[in-house]
């Protein structure tokens, strides 16, 4: 197999955005001045940066992008208002905040379409966003029982 070169490897990555996020999505969050740091041993990518700023990580199990912080408040700019948002109650949200994870009973709102796996944006009642992390339930179950978590943080604001 031969490795990708630095053109293809932003065309397939931007590919894997408009299929993870929606279509049009991947050219506009990675632009063509984004850094891609490249696996020695594999050539695949790893890491995004635009401007010293990191966007995201590719996961090497199976090919998905995981946004940092920064990469979450691109992405909110470029989707619709309630698209992969998942909203925390006001006495958590310094807690998810520092990177402590959301437990069901916590969501006052979740975007329907979620599918567990998926990427989401956890955001305060205001808006504010506060994290990104992986959703472990769809969002149709989010807030609907009193145990267990629903949003495995990985990145947040702090």
């Amino acid at each position: 197999m031969v490795p990708l070169k630095g053109q293809d490897q932003l065309l397939v990555l931007r590919k894997t955005a408009d299929y993870q996020f929606g279509k049009g999505v991947g050219e506009k969050l990675f632009p063509r001045d984004v850094i891609l740091g490249v696996s020695k041993r594999t050539r695949r990518i790893r890491s995004v940066h635009l401007r010293g700023e990191p966007l995201a990580t590719i996961n090497h199990r199976d090919g998905r992008i995981q946004l940092s912080y920064g990469g979450a408040l691109a992405l909110s700019r470029l989707i619709k208002k309630d698209r992969f948002r998942v909203r925390v109650l006001e006495q958590v949200s310094s807690f998810v905040e520092s990177g402590g994870n959301v437990f069901s009973r916590h969501v006052a709102f979740a975007d329907e379409e979620i599918l567990p796996g998926e990427e989401v944006i956890v955001e305060n009642p205001d808006g504010k966003i506060l994290a990104v992390g992986k959703a472990i339930l769809c969002g149709r179950e989010m807030g609907r029982y009193k145990r267990g978590m629903a949003v495995k943080v990985r990145g947040s604001r702090l």
